[in-house]
């Protein structure tokens, strides 16, 4: 399924990079990750999704809000916790891959 937002998408992630560095820029997406996140299961869900949507003004079905779920969920539990988010991020990035010299990250926490 496609989904269409009705707004076009900028890759910011490469400058984003550039500034604050690859451990800056994983630390951010963690701090995206816990914007969307359920306090209490401490992953992205279906819930939690759908809330941070309607408090961005943003309308997105029932159905888009499972299809971006089912894209990063990669153990299958319905949910996204922080590394699947991540990981869903990057793969996201049209451009984020072919960066040429980006700094190597040796060791990062992502939790």
């Amino acid at each position: 399924m496609e989904l269409d937002y009705g707004f076009d998408f900028e890759d910011c992630f490469p400058s984003m990079i550039a500034r604050l560095g690859a451990e800056g820029f994983i630390g951010e997406l963690c701090n995206g990750f816990r914007l969307l996140m359920d306090v209490n299961m401490g992953l992205i869900t279906f819930e939690s999704l759908k809330m941070s949507t309607n408090l961005l003004g943003l309308e997105v079905r029932d159905d888009e809000l499972l299809c971006m779920l089912m894209e990063g969920d990669l153990d299958g539990d319905g949910a996204l916790n922080q590394m699947e988010f991540c990981i869903l991020m990057f793969r996201l990035s049209p451009c984020l891959m072919d960066m040429q010299g980006m700094e190597p990250v040796h060791h990062v926490n992502v939790i």
